[in-house]
């Protein structure tokens, strides 16, 4: 396949995807039930998070989350007592439990006790200079476990390139986040991290359609691979790579791959 054919499909299906209607059955439609940014942060990272087995499934344990926290997560989480934290016990996806929700509820009441945003959880000191969001999400991870008695059963939710992972879900949460094109689907509310400096996210789908275009070639499916995929797709748009994220996963539900 030459390079030509390759982004013109990808910049068709990136138009066929990337628009209000692939919301609705995407477990991003969680974050878009909220307005206030603060949720919508929350939400977001929380379904991310979750974002492993069927799509339904997903949005369906993270809508009742969303009620157990009195459907306000943020006021839930900066507000409640003791006893209010009743209610997130007996919460489970897969191997995701009450224990790690009440560390997830625990971290955001710390942070947003001191500052506005998540984006601040992934601000190195170079984070201008940063080709790519490689440290920022190393940091997050010290942050994250940073509380007295953050339970090591939680850090297998949690990924981070210094344990090799492709970091799948937080680098989709970071394309939520941080990409900035007014189609309705991704927010867009962050301003330091650049979408240049994103990964695209490495999911079956995606692993797929990028070998079948041979857009990646290494065998693991690793931090390296999710970068040397990113390196490809910067080749077609150096300013917002990971816009093609959309393109190979539409494709590989198209069964393309």
């Amino acid at each position: 396949m030459t390079t030509a054919y390759i982004a013109n499909l990808l910049n068709e299906k990136v138009d066929t995807f990337n628009q209000k209607g692939f919301v609705q059955d995407d477990p991003i439609s969680i974050p878009h039930r909220f307005s206030k940014q603060e949720d919508i942060e929350i939400m977001a990272f929380w379904a991310s998070m979750l974002a492993w087995g069927q799509r339904k499934t997903i949005i369906n344990k993270c809508n009742e989350l969303v009620e157990r926290m009195d459907g306000s997560p943020h006021e839930f989480i900066m507000n409640h007592s003791s006893n209010d934290l009743k209610s997130i016990i007996g919460f489970k996806h897969r191997t995701f439990n009450e224990i790690d929700a009440l560390h997830f509820i625990a971290f955001f009441r710390s942070h947003y006790s001191n500052h506005n945003s998540l984006e601040n959880a992934f601000m190195t000191e170079n984070l201008a200079s940063e080709t790519t969001t490689e440290a920022s999400i190393n940091h997050f991870y010290d942050y994250f476990f940073g509380l007295e008695h953050s339970p090591n059963r939680t850090r297998k939710h949690i990924a981070c390139p210094a344990k090799k992972s492709a970091c799948k879900r937080i680098n989709m949460f970071l394309r939520w986040m941080v990409r900035k094109d007014n189609r309705g689907v991704d927010f867009g509310i962050w301003n330091h991290i650049k979408p240049s400096q994103l990964i695209c996210p490495l999911d079956v789908h995606v692993d797929r359609v990028a070998r079948k275009l041979g857009l990646l070639k290494r065998t693991q499916s690793d931090w390296k691979a999710a970068t040397e995929l990113t390196e490809a797709l910067r080749r077609l748009d150096p300013n917002d790579p990971v816009k093609y994220d959309f393109a190979l996963f539409g494709l590989g539900l198209d069964g393309f791959a």
